[in-house]
């Protein structure tokens, strides 16, 4: 095997293998260097099993940069209807789950199968070596040179796609990072991001309740979202608690809306349409028993509704729809679906993903300092930003 190639890319996930078979179509002759026993670990666990591949509505809005603008050029390019195409041209079955996530009919393995298809399927070639760990790498001129445990190659473009650190018993790792240094590109701060989040003190209470889910809607700071919340034996999880621990800081309250669809004085009409029902039966009737029974004790209203006050009503309404949970932190990137921060995007072309100061030197995906919403935009940005640099290389 020539140890020489047109590009080399570091990274056999989602977005380097998408790379890989564009770049291939374009009659470049690619090498991906995977350290894992195979390609496409994270896509074979995604959206339990099935593989959330893309968001119908995925857009620049949708994800998290120091840059808000940087992803515009490359999702404007390759977009989610595009990748769907792709899938339908394999004869992949999907359906649409809630708020545009779409998913594989069948197992995640077709997509994997899918993009080594695609890799297959162009004028150049591409070449995979799994269990290939890098020992270093060094640039000469206008070449780059990779050495792994077994063989050193060598190619004028290099391809990091080796994303973050989140999920490490994947063999995720900070690897991009610690290169991304080595060519003097600027990191944003990494963070576990999409991540359940950990309660302590007087709220541990709620860890009773491990297992009971309710919908509500999550805020921290200005963002919201509308989804499940579920409790866990250590603090909050669900879709709505992993949206906004992208948003959350550490020593901010998340703010709950528990019956977000309960319209302002909706105890108070309860009070005058059945004022012998009592408090906890009605929460009971909207909620899970069990939580019921916790928010009920917090607020701490007994009896029939018709001998309480109005006041304290409205105040039960008010928190109700403003309750304050202070977690402690999160679970980490052990439980994190992806990491917010990573490369510079001031670094980075947002039109080809090539740095600006070290030709022949791109990032995509995960590495990149752009973090998508839970429910197929990290998918999209993986193929997206994938394009971008395989029509520059």
């Amino acid at each position: 095997m020539s140890d020489t190639f047109d590009a080399i890319i570091l990274g056999g996930g989602a977005a380097g293998l998408f790379c890989a078979a564009i770049a291939g179509q374009r009659g470049r002759n690619v090498l991906v260097l995977e350290k894992s026993e195979k390609v496409g670990k994270k896509i074979l666990i995604s959206g339990g099993g099935r593989c959330n591949f893309t968001n119908i509505g995925a857009g620049p809005a949708n994800y998290l940069s120091a840059n808000p603008h940087f992803a515009k050029s490359a999702l404007s390019r390759y977009t989610s209807r595009d990748f769907l195409d792709l899938v339908e041209k394999h004869g992949i079955a999907w359906h649409e789950k809630t708020l545009g996530q779409l998913f594989c009919d069948g197992s995640s393995r077709q997509i994997v199968d899918m993009l080594l298809e695609e890799c297959n399927a162009g004028p150049g070639t591409v070449t995979i070596r799994c269990n290939e760990e890098v020992s270093e790498v060094s640039r000469d001129g206008e070449t780059y040179r990779v050495t792994t445990q077994y063989s050193t190659f060598f190619a004028p473009a290099l391809v990091i796609a080796t994303g973050g650190p989140s999920i490490p018993k994947m063999g995720a790792s900070d690897f991009a990072y610690g290169l991304a240094r080595q060519f003097g590109l600027k990191i944003v701060e990494p963070r576990p991001a999409l991540v359940p989040l950990t309660l302590g003190g007087e709220e541990v209470l709620f860890r009773e309740l491990s297992g009971v889910s309710a919908d509500v809607e999550a805020a921290a700071g200005k963002t919201k979202f509308r989804e499940a919340a579920l409790f866990t034996h250590r603090g909050l999880s669900g879709p709505s608690v992993l949206q906004i621990s992208s948003y959350w800081k550490h020593g901010d309250p998340v703010a709950i809306r528990f019956l977000p669809d309960k319209p302002q004085g909706w105890l108070l009409d309860a009070k005058r349409e059945t004022p012998s029902a009592r408090f906890r039966s009605i929460l009971r009737d909207e909620l899970p028993d069990r939580l019921a029974d916790v928010l009920a004790d917090q607020i701490g209203i007994d009896g029939d509704l018709g001998n309480v006050p109005d006041k304290t009503l409205r105040a039960a309404e008010e928190r109700l729809a403003n309750w304050r949970f202070n977690p402690n932190g999160s679970e980490g990137f052990a439980k994190a679906e992806v990491t917010a921060g990573g490369i510079s995007t001031s670094e980075l072309s947002s039109k080809t993903m090539e740095a600006k100061k070290v030709p022949g030197l791109y990032a995509i995906g995960e590495a990149v300092d752009v973090t998508g919403w839970l429910g197929g935009y990290n998918f999209q940005w993986a193929w997206a930003s994938g394009y971008a640099a395989a029509q520059a290389l």
